[in-house]
């Protein structure tokens, strides 16, 4: 066997020519793996985190306001703070319900989590400091155009 570039007479077992270096079999590349497949899970385990912390105070100010006995507000507060403080605990529930939704979406690679995480990333970026963290980072993941097409063949392949 000789090698197509030199002509220098190769081993049966060499893998590159000893004079002028050309491989003489063919090497296998290296598998490529997409941009956003790493990041998907820690994306959904960091939304799912975000979200459980948001529910507890919407539980606690809800169920505070519900019941009447709102022992942390002194009695000469006007009774508009209480609508407030309501208005204040459903947000704070329903981001965490919408964001538990988010992150389990895409943890299980479904199609429609994608938009629905780039929606709340954007919403998270005024929530300092760890919605915003997550919001930029979630839009870093998910936003490019390249990033939808790899998505929508996780979300197939799912």
């Amino acid at each position: 066997m000789f090698c197509d570039r030199c002509g220098t007479n190769l081993h049966e077992l060499a893998s590159f020519c000893p004079s002028c270096g050309k491989p003489v079999r063919v090497i296998p590349l290296m598998p490529v793996q997409s941009r956003i497949a790493g990041h998907i899970r820690l994306l959904g385990i960091l939304w799912l985190a975000l979200s459980a912390f948001r529910l507890l105070p919407g539980l606690f100010l809800i169920s505070m306001v519900r019941h009447g006995n709102i022992m942390f507000l002194p009695p000469e507060v006007p009774f508009f703070v209480h609508g407030i403080l309501r208005v204040v605990g459903s947000a704070l529930l329903f981001s965490g319900v919408i964001g538990i939704i988010a992150g389990w979406g895409l943890l299980e690679r479904q199609p429609w989590a994608r938009m629905l995480a780039i929606v709340l990333g954007c919403f998270n970026l005024i929530d300092m400091p760890f919605g915003t963290g997550l919001g930029i980072y979630t839009l870093w993941v998910l936003l490019p155009g390249k990033s939808e097409a790899e998505y929508r063949q996780i979300a197939r392949a799912a």
